[in-house]
C-alpha cells in the first residue's frame, strides 16, 4: 500500500513529493481487477450521490453563484447518471475479444489525471472527474477554483473516502489545497493527462503544457424559435434552462432568434413566464454591465436577475427569470451577442428561416465555435433541421431541448453520453467533439494476431462442358431465363467462317430475336467496345452471347458493363486494386438489362469463367486488365467441337497461356485448397495433351483435354489471381505486339527461377503466404506433372527443363529478339514497359514482390537470352 499522504498540498515542493506518492497508489490501483474496480466506482457515486445537498449548499455559500436546489440536480446528475452510463463498460485488461478475427483490444489506465474545476460547477464537475477516473484506474489530482476550494475539496474528499472504504489504494484522490497558478501549472506539467474545464485561459494553458488534454471550449448557444414551432414548448425550455443554476451551465442559451410570424407570440409568452423585456437606457445600461472589456463581467456571472439589473441600476421585479434584450446586430460589438453565463439572454428577429441561420452562424463564430446550439421546430420540417444542423460549426445540436439539460446529454436524450466536460471539437480548439467519458481516460492497446483473410471460389452460376453441348445448353435461354432478344459478339474470321450459325439456329428454334457485331478484333480495343455498344444499345438485348477467343469475351464484356451502366467512367474501372473485396472503386451490378453468355472457341484464355477483360485503349496503346466479380459470365459453354480448328499457332499459344495460368495461380500467395486442385490438374493435362492438340489438330480426345484444362485454369486464376509473369507479357503484348500466349511463354521459365530464390528482396504481401516457399511449390506441381528427383531443387531444375522441351515441341521462340523486336525499340520503351508491369493488376498476387528493376532485369535477360547467375537478393 501507498504511504499516508501528508494532510495539506500549499506549495509546489509538497505538490511534487505528493505526486510521487499519487503515482505509487496509482500502479498499485493499476493491477486491480474489473470486479473491484466496479465495486469501488459503486461505492464512490452512492456516497457522492447521499452528499449531494450539503455540497449544493456549499458551493452556493462559498461561491456566491447559482442555485441550491439546481446544483443538487447538478450533483445528483453527476453520481447517478454518470454510474448508471458507465457501471456495466469495461476498463480492465481485455474489453474486447473477436477470436474470429483475432483481434483484442486491453484497456490501461493513463496515469495521473490533472483535472481544473471550475467555479460555475465546482462540486459536481469534481465528483464527474472523479468517477471517471476510478472508472479507469487512474489517479485524480484537481486543480480547483480559488474561490471555490472548499467545496471542490469535500466534493472530491467524499468520493476519495468512500472509495478507499471499498478497497481503492488511499492517495488515488487528491488535491491542491491553497490553489495557485504555479502549483496549477506544476500540475499540469506533471501528469499524463488534463482534464479542463474552465475558462478559455485555463484551458489554452492545458493545451501549452506539453501533455495531452482535454479542453473545453466557451459556449454562445444560439437558439432558433421557426414559424412552425410549438412556441409554449419553445419559450419554456429555454426559461427552464437559462434560469438552471442561473445559466451557469456553458451549454445554456445565450441567443434566442425567432421568426417574423411567431415573434409576437414567443415575446408575450416570455413576459407571461416571468422574463422582462429591457427598454431604451435598461438596455444600454445592462449591456454595459453584463459585458466588460470584450468578457463576461465575473460580478454577474450565475447571480439572479434581479441581481443583475440591479448591478445596472435597473429596478425588475424580484421574481424576474430572465433579463432580455431585443438587439439587432450579431457583430461582437453587442455585448448581448456574447456568452453570459447568467439569466441574460438576446432575442433577435428573423425574416425568415435563411436570416436565422445566419445570425445564428455569426453568434456561435463570435466564441461558440464547436459547442451547442438549439433549434425548435416542427420535426416534420425534415429539411431544416437538415439546414440547421448542415450550417452550424457546433458539436451539439438539439431539437426542440433546453440547451442546458439537452446538452449536458442523457436528460432529454438518450444517445448523448452524459458529462460535465463537453467537447468543442477543432471548431472550438479541443480535442475532443464529443461528451468526455472514461474511454477518454483510457489507453487502448489493439492485440491483433496474425489471421488469413476468408476466401472464396466464384465462378459462372452455369458450367456446360463437353463436345456437342453448345445447342442443349442455349435452349435453357428460353426455357430456363425466358429470354427474347440476344446479342452476338464475335470476330469476323468466325463470323464468315460460319461459326456463329449454330448459335443462331437454335436462337430461331426458340424464338429469340437476334443481332450481331463481328468486328472484334485480335487485340481489342477500347474504340472497338464502344462501336460494339452502339449497335447492342440500339438493338437492347436482354442477352449477350460473346464467342471467340478472349478477345471476343473481352470485348463483349466490356460491352456488356457499358450497356448495364452508361455512367460509369473506364478509367475508374480500371483502377487497380490490393484487395478486390476492399477496392476504392465499386463495380456497379451488373445483369439489370442482360444475361452474359461466353462460349470459347480456342483453348486458352479462360476467360469464359473469369472476371477478368483485358482491353488496350488505342488512343495511348495501354492494355488495361480489367477485373471484377461483376464481369463473371452468367453462363460458360465449353464445346470441343468450336475449338477443333483451331490452326497450330493458336494451339500454341493458347495451350502455354494454360500452363501459365495454371502456374501462376498455383503459387499466387492467394491460392486455396479450392483453386490449388484446378490448378495442379490444368497443368498436367496441358502437358499430357497440348503436344498431341498441336501435333494433331483432329485428335478429339487432346481437344477435349484441352479445353477443360483452359476452363479448370481460369477458374483456379479467377480466385486465386496471377503474377508477375503475366504483368510483364501484358507490356510485351502492348509495346512489342507478341502474341499473349507465347509472351508469356518466352519469360516463363526465368520467372519461375526468379520466384523461387529462398531470399528474395521482398515477398508477397498477403495473410495466407507466410515465408517464401515458392520453390516448394514449385517442386509439388512438378511431381504432379510426373516429375521425379532427390531434392526439391532438383525437381525444379528438371520441371524448368520440361516446360523447356513443352515449348520446343509447340514452336515457341527462345528469346524476345526472336520474335523480331527491334533491340533499339526495346531499350527505348524498357523503362517505361517495367514501371507498368511493375502497376499491373496480377502484380500484387506474385509470391514474389517485386521491384522495378528486377523487373528490367527478366526483360533483358529474356531479350537476349542470356542466363542469371542467381535472383537472390
Amino acid at each position: 500500500m501507498a504511504k499516508k499522504v501528508p494532510a495539506t498540498i500549499d506549495s509546489v515542493e509538497v505538490l511534487q513529493r505528493r505526486i510521487q506518492q499519487m503515482r505509487a497508489a496509482q500502479a498499485e490501483f493499476a493491477k486491480f481487477s474489473q470486479e473491484q474496480v466496479d465495486k469501488i466506482f459503486y461505492e464512490a457515486s452512492m456516497a457522492a450521490n447521499k452528499e449531494r445537498i450539503p455540497l449544493a449548499k456549499m458551493a452556493v455559500e462559498e461561491t456566491g453563484m447559482g442555485v441550491m436546489e439546481d446544483k443538487v440536480i447538478k450533483n445528483h446528475y453527476a453520481s447517478e447518471y454518470i454510474y448508471h452510463k458507465y457501471k456495466d463498460m469495461r476498463t480492465c485488461g481485455v474489453i474486447s475479444d473477436d477470436e474470429a478475427f483475432g483481434f483484442k483490444q486491453v484497456a490501461e489506465p493513463m496515469g495521473l489525471v490533472a483535472a481544473v474545476i471550475p467555479t460555475t460547477n465546482p462540486t459536481s464537475t469534481a465528483i464527474f472527474k472523479c468517477l471517471i477516473a476510478l472508472k479507469t484506474r487512474n489517479a485524480i489530482l484537481i486543480s480547483p477554483h480559488p474561490r471555490a476550494r472548499l467545496c471542490t475539496a469535500q466534493a472530491a474528499r467524499v468520493v476519495r473516502e468512500a472509495a478507499e472504504a471499498a478497497g481503492c489504494p488511499k492517495g488515488v484522490i487528491d488535491w491542491i489545497d491553497v490553489p495557485t497558478l504555479d502549483m496549477t501549472n506544476e500540475l499540469m506539467r506533471s501528469a499524463d493527462i488534463i482534464l479542463a474545464t474552465g475558462g478559455p485561459g485555463m484551458v489554452s494553458a492545458a493545451y501549452s503544457s506539453g501533455k495531452p488534454a482535454l479542453g473545453v471550449g466557451p459556449g454562445n448557444t444560439p437558439a432558433i424559435i421557426d414559424d412552425t414551432a410549438d412556441v409554449k414548448l419553445a419559450v419554456n425550455s429555454i426559461v427552464h434552462s437559462k434560469t438552471f443554476d442561473n445559466g451557469m451551465i456553458c451549454a445554456s442559451e445565450q441567443s434566442v432568434t425567432v421568426l417574423a410570424p411567431v415573434y409576437d407570440a414567443v415575446k408575450e409568452e416570455f413576459a407571461a413566464r416571468g422574463c422582462y423585456f429591457l427598454e431604451g437606457e435598461e438596455l444600454d445600461r445592462v449591456r454595459k454591465t453584463v459585458i466588460i472589456n470584450g468578457s463576461v463581467n465575473a460580478k454577474i456571472v450565475g447571480q439572479s436577475a434581479h441581481t443583475i439589473a440591479a448591478l445596472a441600476g435597473v429596478e425588475v421585479p424580484e421574481k424576474t427569470k430572465i433579463l432580455i434584450g431585443e438587439v439587432t446586430s450579431v457583430d461582437p460589438s453587442e455585448e448581448f451577442a456574447h456568452e453570459k453565463l447568467s439569466p441574460v439572454l438576446a432575442m433577435y428577429k428573423a425574416k425568415d428561416f435563411g436570416d436565422a441561420l445566419a445570425k445564428a452562424e455569426r453568434l456561435v463564430a463570435d466564441g461558440g465555435y464547436g459547442h451547442t446550439s438549439s433549434l425548435y421546430v416542427d420535426v416534420n420540417q425534415k429539411e431544416k433541421i437538415e439546414r440547421h444542423y448542415e450550417a452550424m460549426k457546433t458539436c451539439r445540436i438539439l431539437i426542440n431541448t433546453p440547451s442546458s439539460q439537452g446538452g449536458i446529454g442523457d436528460l432529454y436524450n438518450f444517445k448523448m453520453a452524459p458529462s460535465l466536460t463537453l467537447g468543442c471539437g477543432s471548431w472550438g480548439g479541443n480535442s475532443v467533439s464529443g461528451n468526455v467519458g472514461p474511454q477518454h481516460l483510457l489507453n487502448i492497446k489493439s492485440v491483433a494476431e496474425r489471421r488469413e483473410n476468408m476466401l472464396w471460389l466464384r465462378i459462372p452460376e452455369k458450367v456446360y462442358f463437353k463436345k456437342g453441348c453448345m445447342p442443349v445448353a442455349l435452349r435453357e435461354l428460353s426455357e430456363a431465363y425466358g429470354k427474347k432478344r440476344a446479342f452476338i459478339v464475335t470476330d469476323q474470321f468466325l463470323f464468315k467462317s460460319g461459326f456463329t450459325k449454330k448459335i443462331e439456329e437454335s436462337l430461331d428454334e426458340q424464338g429469340i430475336a437476334h443481332s450481331s457485331f463481328w468486328d472484334v478484333a485480335p487485340d481489342p480495343t477500347l474504340q472497338c467496345a464502344l462501336e460494339g455498344l452502339k449497335q447492342l444499345r440500339a438493338f437492347e438485348p436482354d442477352c449477350i452471347i460473346a464467342i471467340g477467343g478472349g478477345s471476343a469475351m473481352d470485348a463483349g464484356k466490356i460491352m456488356w458493363s457499358m450497356y448495364e451502366n452508361p455512367d460509369e467512367k473506364f478509367e475508374d474501372m480500371a483502377m487497380d486494386f490490393m484487395d478486390i473485396r476492399k477496392r476504392v472503386y465499386s463495380f456497379p451490378e451488373m445483369g439489370k438489362k442482360a444475361f452474359f453468355v461466353a462460349i470459347p472457341t480456342s483453348s486458352g484464355t479462360g476467360s469464359e469463367v473469369t472476371p477478368f477483360s483485358i482491353i488496350t485503349d488505342a488512343a495511348t496503346g495501354t492494355k488495361w486488365p480489367i477485373t471484377d466479380y461483376q464481369l463473371l459470365p452468367n453462363m460458360a459453354i465449353v464445346d470441343t467441337d468450336n475449338m477443333m480448328t483451331q490452326p497450330r499457332g493458336l494451339t500454341s499459344a493458347s495451350g502455354v497461356d494454360v500452363l501459365t495460368h495454371a502456374l501462376e495461380s498455383f503459387v499466387s500467395v492467394m491460392a486455396s485448397d479450392f483453386t490449388e486442385g484446378l490448378s495442379l490438374r490444368a497443368m498436367k493435362l496441358v502437358f499430357e495433351y497440348l503436344p498431341r492438340a498441336y501435333d494433331n489438330p483432329n485428335d478429339v480426345e487432346a481437344r477435349d483435354h484441352m479445353a477443360n484444362a483452359s476452363c479448370m485454369a481460369g477458374m483456379a486464376f479467377a480466385n486465386a489471381f496471377l503474377g508477375v509473369n503475366h504483368s510483364m507479357a501484358h507490356k510485351l503484348g502492348a509495346y512489342h505486339h507478341i502474341p499473349h500466349g507465347w509472351a508469356n511463354a518466352v519469360i516463363l521459365t526465368r520467372v519461375m527461377r526468379y520466384n523461387a530464390a529462398e531470399r528474395p528482396t521482398k515477398m508477397g504481401t498477403f495473410p495466407q503466404y507466410a515465408y517464401p516457399h515458392t520453390l516448394a511449390r514449385y517442386a509439388e506441381a512438378a511431381r504432379f506433372c510426373g516429375v521425379t528427383g532427390a531434392s526439391d531443387a532438383e525437381v525444379f531444375e528438371k520441371f524448368l527443363a520440361k516446360i523447356e522441351e513443352l515449348n520446343d515441341h509447340v514452336g515457341v521462340k527462345k528469346t524476345i529478339a526472336d520474335f523480331g523486336v527491334d533491340e533499339t525499340y526495346f531499350l527505348d520503351t524498357l523503362d517505361e514497359m517495367s514501371e507498368n508491369a511493375f502497376n499491373d493488376q496480377c502484380t500484387g498476387a506474385n509470391p514474389r514482390y517485386p521491384l522495378v528493376t528486377e523487373i528490367k532485369e527478366l526483360y533483358l535477360d529474356a531479350y537476349y537470352g542470356r542466363e542469371p547467375s542467381s535472383y537472390e537478393d
